[in-house]
Order: structure tokens, then C-alpha cells, then sequence
């Protein structure tokens, strides 16, 4: 899989030009931070608009979860990765010995900014064209996987096919102290526990108990 080529050379260079590199640079450099300001916007306009297109039947919270696992670090990383966007960054001698062309947080910035620099060389139809390609076939995958529904709501669903009464979720524990307390909640149908979690806060240690009942741990 190969990046689309620019027209303008130095948008390329600068959205792979890391800040730290430019303390080493011989020549006058700009780093990818601003690229990355536009592209992270870009990103999230063009992957929303797919979304609310192709999946008519979901809600807000659907759309808004989708949304959030296909543009974070991992997702946004690990299609850098498939590009081999690591070996085009410019990076200082402390980035490059510390693995820089590995992390995945540099790699979804190198990413971002790329999105942006090939929206101002080509325009929005080209970033479009850019995102079907590489990132919008993963969206059905993740679809197809239920990937982008928390826990609770998944047991929801699973609880409702059964014609049973909603989980109740109540606190079994609370230990430590008043400014850092850890909950132990368990989840129940019809009386019956079907698994037990633990969190910093309730909702944490519900979703941890609601994933514990999907798999069958109690």
C-alpha cells in the first residue's frame, strides 16, 4: 500500500518532519504540527460524514463510538504502519535511538498531518478518495464485529434476544480511601449474578462486570 504522491514537495517533507528534528536540521524546516492541527479536523469531518451516510440505522452513541475506534492511536498507528510512514520521518538522533519511527503516538501525528497536507496540494475529494481506500473497508470489519458497542450495552442486546429482564447492576464492595475508592459491582438478571467487576469508579467496575458476564466470568 503506498501513499499518493503530492504535487507540492514540501507539504510531503513537512508532515513527516518531526518537532525534534528541527533543532538539527541544516536548513529551515517547519515541523508537522501544524498539518497534524489541520488533518486531525479533516480526518474527523470525512470519517463522521461516512459514518452518518452508510449506517442510517445507528444512533448518536453508535456513531460516536465507531467514530472514536477507527481515528484513535491504535487504529490511526497501525494504518501508518501498513503505509510505512516510519521509515519517511524526520527525526532527532534521541527520537530515532528511543525507537521513534515505532511509536505509535508520532505515527498517528505523521498520519494526521499527512491527511492534512494532501487535502491543501489536492483537495477534499482526494483525502475522500485517500480514507476508502485504507481506513473506511476496517470500518465494516469493525461493524461486523459489534467492536464499537461497550460492554453494557452488548449484554443489553443479549439479555433482550432472551426476552429477560434488564441487568441490574449493584455495588457488592467499596474499599480505600474517600479520595481514591475502588468498586466491586455485580451484574444480575432476574436475580441471578452473571459476573462481577472492579473499577476506580462505578461505571468503570460496571462495564468490567458486564464484560465478565459476556464471557461467562463470575
Amino acid at each position: 500500500m503506498n501513499l499518493p504522491k503530492l504535487k507540492n514537495s514540501k507539504f510531503f517533507e513537512e508532515a513527516f518532519t518531526h518537532r525534534s528534528y528541527l533543532n538539527e536540521a541544516k536548513q529551515t524546516v517547519s515541523s508537522n504540527e501544524r498539518l497534524e492541527f489541520l488533518g486531525d479536523s479533516i480526518l474527523s469531518f470525512v470519517v463522521s460524514n461516512y459514518l452518518y451516510k452508510t449506517y442510517s440505522e445507528f444512533d448518536e452513541g453508535n456513531l460516536t463510538n465507531l467514530r472514536s475506534l477507527m481515528v484513535n492511536t491504535k487504529s490511526l498507528s497501525e494504518t501508518a504502519k501498513e503505509l510505512n510512514i516510519g521509515k519517511l520521518l524526520k527525526l532527532s538522533k534521541g527520537e530515532e535511538e528511543s525507537k521513534g519511527r515505532e511509536n505509535a503516538t508520532l505515527l498517528e501525528n505523521s498520519f494526521e498531518a499527512y491527511v492534512g497536507a494532501l487535502f491543501l496540494d489536492q483537495g477534499l475529494q482526494s483525502v475522500v478518495k485517500f480514507l476508502t481506500n485504507v481506513l473506511f473497508p476496517k470500518i465494516q470489519e469493525m461493524v461486523d464485529k459489534k467492536a464499537f458497542k461497550d460492554p453494557k450495552s452488548l449484554l443489553q442486546e443479549k439479555i433482550q434476544a432472551r426476552k429477560q429482564n434488564s441487568p441490574v447492576y449493584k455495588v457488592l464492595e467499596e474499599t480505600g480511601p474517600a479520595h481514591a475508592k475502588i468498586f466491586k459491582v455485580g451484574v444480575y438478571v432476574d436475580g441471578k449474578i452473571l459476573g462481577e467487576g472492579i473499577g476506580k469508579s462505578k461505571q468503570i467496575a460496571e462495564v468490567s462486570a458486564a464484560k465478565a458476564a459476556l464471557e461467562g466470568k463470575s
